[in-house]
């Protein structure tokens, strides 16, 4: 990693190659979106370095702003779902949305930057129940996204819901704490407990869990040909980017105040040239 003096936020961006080896896809003049490496500093800079695995093409239906607020959450939900979670692609596939359909998902923080991809990429791959946990304010906004259950956590804990609802196949927890340690109650016998947020392992409960249950931290890996199937995806208007706000670049101590707050909906962006190609997300 860098010196702290020479670190660069924010690691999704969009924008325009302007070289590119020999042997790249990706020639000088062409429209890219991704999420680079956290071990690399970021791209909130004129000028940015991406290797070509990590690149993909910018969907053309999206403004620079839309599709920076796209990579890492879209990543780390595809991940969560196809590569850990155990279900299929079912985008063009009768059979695996069949498969997909006996299945009950869960979601906690689902109206946050992963939440929103969690619900649609589950509602476009065909999964039968949905459910997600938000706050009052977002019941309807995540319930429009695809969700066909919603948990207002001001109302009721999702260890209240395990009581009274039948369990789910697979949790995505994004928020730890005392809701992923609800969260393994939540699972069926043979169900995946997956967390972003610390090792399952840690909030394992002592009492009232199924049995065979797969728990797991990931962290997402940027590999450039999952973005291609969700900018398929973005394009043909399964799925929408949810973009908080924008700002420019020396409103980028406002832009990490809104980050802060909590209270962002989808992704705040910095625009780092104005009426040009190239935008980045933040953290």
């Amino acid at each position: 990693m860098p010196n702290d003096h020479d670190f660069v936020p924010c690691f999704d961006l969009s924008g325009v190659v302007v070289a590119a080896p020999t042997e790249s896809p990706f020639r000088p003049g062409t429209e890219v979106y991704t999420r680079t490496a956290a071990t690399r500093t970021g791209n909130a800079r004129e000028y940015s370095i991406a290797l070509t695995s990590e690149l993909a093409l910018k969907p053309k239906n999206l403004s620079w702003e839309e599709a920076a607020s796209v990579p890492l959450s879209a990543f780390t939900a595809y991940q969560a779902l196809f590569i850990h979670g155990g279900l299929e692609r079912g985008w063009n596939d009768a059979k695996s949305r069949e498969q997909n359909a006996k299945k009950r998902v869960l979601f906690s923080a689902a109206a946050g930057g992963v939440g929103v991809w969690l619900v649609q990429l589950a509602r476009a791959a065909g999964v039968k129940d949905i459910i997600g946990i938000v706050g009052p304010k977002n019941v309807d906004f995540v319930r429009d996204l695809g969700a066909t259950e919603v948990i207002d956590y001001r109302q009721q804990n999702l260890g209240d819901w395990v009581t009274k609802n039948e369990k789910v196949d697979l949790v995505v927890d994004l928020v730890g704490g005392s809701t992923l340690e609800d969260s393994w109650r939540a699972v069926k016998d043979g169900g995946i407990l997956l967390s972003i947020f610390q090792p399952p392992n840690m909030c394992r409960p002592t009492d009232g869990i199924s049995t065979d249950i797969t728990a797991k931290f990931f962290i997402m890996e940027s590999d450039g040909w999952q973005l291609n199937e969700v900018r398929d995806l973005l394009e043909a208007g399964t799925v929408k980017p949810v973009v908080d706000s924008v700002w420019k670049m020396d409103e980028f101590k406002d832009a990490f105040a809104r980050v802060d707050s909590g209270h962002s909906r989808g992704k705040v962006i910095i625009q780092i040239q104005e009426n040009q190609s190239h935008s980045a997300r933040l953290p």
